[in-house]
């Protein structure tokens, strides 16, 4: 049996300027153990990760301020927070879109609205298991 002291709680990052969405992944990553720690543009998104070190970032695409791939691009120059996994959302369903993302270095592409809930948090922890 493990102890829950043994287990890390590990903070994800997720930006979306979609409120109500927000609302629902914070619900839903919190429900499945995890810290979350939200922003609503891509700005703020950045700033935070730099601030908190999550463990990985959930971000939309389509932001204000700075977009999904842009946030990714600058994560993955910035030294701090090089390593962090990045899970990009998207309600575009056009393949340009998901090769952009993987070529600004996404790890994983969802679509939303999400099937079922249980499609984020599986992407999740398959991201952090990886690393």
């Amino acid at each position: 049996m493990t102890n829950s002291a043994d287990v890390e709680t590990r903070t994800v990052l997720v930006a979306d300027d979609d409120e109500d969405l927000l609302g629902y992944i914070k619900f839903r990553l919190e429900h499945a153990g995890f810290e979350v720690v939200t922003a609503r543009d891509g700005d703020q998104a950045l700033k935070l990760a730099l601030e908190h070190r999550p463990s990985l970032a959930v971000l939309d695409v389509r932001m204000p301020k700075l977009d999904g791939f842009e946030v990714t691009r600058r994560i993955r120059t910035t030294d701090a927070v090089r390593e962090m996994p990045v899970i990009l959302l998207t309600a575009c369903s056009e393949r340009e879109d998901m090769v952009a993302g993987y070529e600004a270095g996404a790890d994983d592409y969802l679509r939303k609205p999400f099937s079922a809930p249980e499609e984020l948090i599986s992407s999740v922890h398959s991201v952090l298991d990886r690393g």
